[in-house]
């Protein structure tokens, strides 16, 4: 059964962030969609735009995507049965310590921690690929072909 990835970014200027993850998502041939909501500017948005997703069928995966005070996966966490990954964008403010809201989350609350936007997209296309057979087969061949290009640059060196 064919799932979907939802892209929630926290504002517009993530939207260079989530193209990294939507390309990742386009080779596997995963479908998905981009929204914007903030967890502190538009609770409300955020609710009704989950409750929408929610109600589709088939497998789901959230990919949330907020700097700063990330609180935008956690929320999206607290209000869903579905896998939620986190994608925060790397900031060199603070000393890169708005990381930490990312990986702190209350008791009960578990959105997963990817930072690479590409393995984000993997790890959201995997989740998927448990009750998708076809997908875990390009999984597998993506796979196949990145241990080939080590492989080719090994012999390279020889």
């Amino acid at each position: 059964m064919a799932g979907q990835v939802v892209i929630v970014m926290g504002s517009k200027g993530d939207l260079e962030h989530v193209q990294q993850i939507a390309e990742q998502l386009d080779e596997l041939g995963v479908r998905y969609s981009k929204r914007v909501a903030s967890a502190h500017k538009s609770v409300r948005h955020l609710l009704a735009l989950l409750e929408q997703y929610e109600e589709a069928d088939g497998p789901l995966v959230y990919i949330a995507v907020a700097g700063r005070s990330n609180a935008l996966a956690g929320m999206i966490d607290a209000n869903t049965v579905h896998p939620v990954v986190t994608c925060p964008p790397i900031s060199s403010a603070f000393g890169g310590a708005d990381i930490y809201s990312s990986l702190r989350m209350p008791s009960g609350v578990a959105p997963m921690v990817v930072l690479d936007p590409k393995a984000a997209a993997l790890a959201a296309c995997k989740i998927l690929a448990t009750s998708d057979a076809a997908l875990a087969a390009r999984i597998a061949a993506y796979q196949a072909e990145m241990t080939q290009q080590i492989i080719a640059a090994d012999k390279s060196l020889a």
